[in-house]
């Protein structure tokens, strides 16, 4: 038995997972506002999981952000109490046992690739374009990490073949660079720019469902933007695929539930990819939200 916890910006999840894949508990709590009540609560949650189903053999915790191999401090984490904390020394010495830790988007990947949408697959890049825009690279079941702990971070890439004329004014970020994929990409970037496309407040177009619900009414321009959105997820994809050469990619968070992605995908990337044929297959997760949890778990 092995226990996963999902680190997010508004919720902490733990669950327990058989080494069949079956979860065989899970709890949800609201997440702390700062670092040391964030100690106390993944102590606390582990600690009343295992008084009622038994210790578990292995803990992984994912978390937005990565650990920096030459300090072993976190960093990139937009929870922002999380950045500068060693935070698995930290709960190694409150537990008194070893913590995985993992990046959230390399958990997602690693839960798809081990029993989710690209089970079998030899290659997977598994994508999280929901509020941000994260991504992780799986081999052979295994994840692919790198000396900078990056591997797989497209979304601070620039947008391919970004033009002002196409992709209109160019985007701030906040890891401090300009047309950030994230930007263009993620739910808030593309609802953002919708608004300042038709020059409306944030009551009107609150986020990417308002958009994607005048597109499905027909609204011109919503469809015009939708047109340019699926371009440019196009144009991203394709510049992975160019290195990386995926058997399957798999898209999570909150875009990825647009259902007509998956039509017409193929045949926008295709013109991007250096090859004759596209061969890659673009899946939706097996497992949704619960990738992050799952993949904590079998790290």
């Amino acid at each position: 038995m092995r226990f996963g916890i999902d680190i997010g910006g508004t919720k902490t999840e733990i669950a327990a997972l058989s080494d069949t894949g079956e979860i065989l508990t899970r709890t949800r709590r609201s997440s702390p506002g700062n670092y040391q009540d964030f100690l106390i609560n993944i102590q606390s949650m582990i600690t009343d999981t295992e008084a009622s189903i038994g210790q578990a053999n292995n803990i992984g915790i994912c978390l937005p952000g990565a650990v920096s191999p030459n300090t072993g401090l976190l960093k990139n984490a937009n929870t922002q109490y999380l950045n500068g904390k060693n935070v698995a020394a930290d709960l190694k010495q409150l537990l008194e046992r070893e913590i995985k830790l993992v990046n959230d988007a390399d958990a997602f990947a690693l839960s798809e690739a081990t029993d989710g949408a690209a089970a079998g697959a030899v290659s997977c890049f598994g994508v999280i374009i929901g509020t941000g825009c994260g991504g992780g690279l799986v081999y052979k079941n295994e994840l692919i990490s790198g000396p900078n702990a990056i591997a797989g971070e497209w979304g601070h890439n620039a947008l391919p073949y970004y033009s002002k004329e196409t992709d209109g004014p160019a985007q701030n970020c906040y890891c401090g660079r300009q047309n950030c994929i994230e930007t263009f990409l993620s739910g808030s970037g593309m609802a953002k720019r919708y608004r300042e496309k038709m020059n409306l407040g944030t009551d009107s177009i609150p986020d990417a469902h308002a958009v994607m619900t005048l597109v499905v009414e027909g609204e011109p321009s919503a469809v015009d933007h939708f047109q340019h959105y699926i371009n440019a997820l196009a144009r991203s994809l394709a510049s992975v695929i160019n290195i990386f050469d995926p058997e399957v990619i798999v898209l999570g968070g909150g875009m990825s539930n647009i259902s007509t992605l998956y039509n017409r995908l193929p045949e926008e990337v295709s013109q991007y990819v250096f090859s004759d044929y596209l061969n890659t297959k673009i899946l939706p997760a097996f497992y949704g939200d619960s990738s992050g949890v799952r993949g904590a778990a079998w790290l």
